[in-house]
């Protein structure tokens, strides 16, 4: 059998919707898959934000979409799915890069951000998914990557909300891939250390915290956006024909020992 570079990992005018992308991990998986020679289209749900994303492309002269979008509203995400759908007839890609934290001893967790980070980080996966899936149903084709963390195998003291959410995204990140398998869609999570972003900024500002982490982390280092997008672009890839279900931990070593 022949191999090429464009074979086993080509995106050329893959069409990928990244949730999230407005800033962060979303925003640099975006850029990235687009120097792969992919068309991202950005969603998030301030409209503000996107257009000054947009603008990056636009530099670049670059193809993108930018579509301001509530990933926890059904309707809203139809809306966008199908606005894709109207401008390139297919959708070949979604990265779920949406999520929220927020961070409580236990005894003093405010009940209404639990659910806020449950709804955000998980119900709105899972509506993005069933969303997008009508679609890559029909093409019987399609790569889902779903953005999980480390903290959905390990818990840790104050995670209550993001950890059950990150947890409960792997298993459906499972349960979709085996209902998926025989379709042509592959469904897969990354799982990424600690990464400096608007999220975990506040709690990486603190020396004693960072310097636990960086002791914990094999690799003595914290994970850095751009590392992210060549474990997101293989699952998106043909290469990752076979993969699917898995949940690739991008740790430094972290879980490893």
């Amino acid at each position: 059998m022949q191999y090429s570079l464009q074979d086993m990992y080509g995106l050329h005018d893959k069409v990928c919707i990244i949730t999230g992308a407005s800033r962060g991990i979303g925003l640099e998986i975006a850029i990235g898959l687009s120097g792969l020679g992919a068309i991202p289209v950005l969603v998030a749900t301030s409209s503000k934000l996107l257009d000054e994303a947009l603008e990056l492309f636009k530099k670049q002269n670059k193809p993108a979409l930018a579509i301001a979008a509530d990933i926890t509203n059904e309707q809203d995400v139809d809306r966008m799915t199908a606005k894709v759908m109207a401008q390139y007839g297919r959708i070949d890609g979604l990265v779920n890069c949406a999520g929220v934290s927020y961070i409580e001893d236990q005894v003093n967790f405010d009940i209404e951000k639990f659910r806020w980070v449950l709804d955000v980080n998980l119900t709105g996966t899972m509506i993005c998914c069933k969303s997008v899936s009508k679609y890559m149903l029909q093409q019987k084709s399609g790569r889902i990557v779903n953005i999980s963390s480390v903290r959905g195998a390990q818990g840790k003291a104050g995670y209550s909300a993001y950890a059950a959410s990150k947890g409960a995204i792997n298993t459906l990140t499972k349960s979709l891939a085996v209902e998926f398998a025989t379709q042509g869609i592959n469904v897969n999570a990354v799982a990424p250390i600690f990464t400096l972003t608007d999220i975990n900024k506040d709690m990486l500002d603190d020396k004693a915290a960072y310097d636990w982490i960086i002791s914990r982390i094999p690799k003595g280092k914290l994970c850095e956006k751009h590392l992210l997008v060549g474990p997101v672009a293989f699952l998106l890839s043909p290469c990752s024909e076979f993969v699917t279900g898995d949940i690739m931990y991008v740790d430094g070593g972290w879980t490893a020992g």
